[in-house]
């Protein structure tokens, strides 16, 4: 009877990990056209909701690699001032459909997968708004350390039209003794 109840708890875990499909949340629509080519290369965070998995982190910046399989390598990298040291996560991330949509789920630790859905990204691929499953989750990444007023209050626009609470996003600090990131 043991043996039996392990492998339809098994069984059953690995159907929930097969089966899941991250999307985003209800109402929110994500890039149609999207270009992985000229997504690649480094991102830096601007704003963020706070997660236990980056909470504290400076300086943070996303890089994306393609892999052969069509997928991406993620790196994720953060100066902990409180620790005195970076930290890294690697992962990866596989489209849910087309790859001209961008959403994706994404795999940091094991089959456990989120959900990483552009929902706003400018034409020349500078600027970009990222949710996960649920509204909890909002990135705004730049290639640059600094984002522009003006992007920044569009961008916030974009996040609050869909029911996001842009008053909980915490700014990435992205200097280092006044010098942006940029110039380490």
């Amino acid at each position: 009877m043991r043996s039996l109840l392990i492998i339809v708890t098994v069984a059953a875990a690995f159907l929930v990990t097969a089966c899941s499909s991250p999307t985003p949340p209800p109402g929110v629509t994500v890039v149609e056209n999207f270009n992985t080519q000229r997504y690649l290369g480094r991102w830096y965070e601007i704003a963020r909701m706070d997660h236990r998995f980056e909470r504290g982190l400076d300086h943070v910046t996303t890089t994306y690699t393609l892999r052969q399989d069509g997928g991406l390598n993620v790196v994720n990298k953060g100066y902990n001032p409180a620790r005195g040291m970076w930290q890294t996560r690697q992962g990866d991330a596989m489209f849910t459909g087309s790859p001209q949509r961008a959403a994706l789920k994404i795999s940091f630790i094991g089959p456990n997968d989120g959900s990483y859905n552009i929902i706003a990204l400018d034409n020349a691929y500078r600027y970009a708004l990222v949710c996960g499953p649920d509204r909890g989750y909002l990135w705004i990444l730049s290639r640059t350390p600094e984002l522009p007023e003006g992007v920044k209050k569009q961008l916030l626009d974009t996040a609050a039209r869909q029911g996001f609470a842009v008053e909980k996003l915490i700014w990435v600090n992205q200097s280092f003794n006044g010098r942006l990131a940029s110039a380490q």
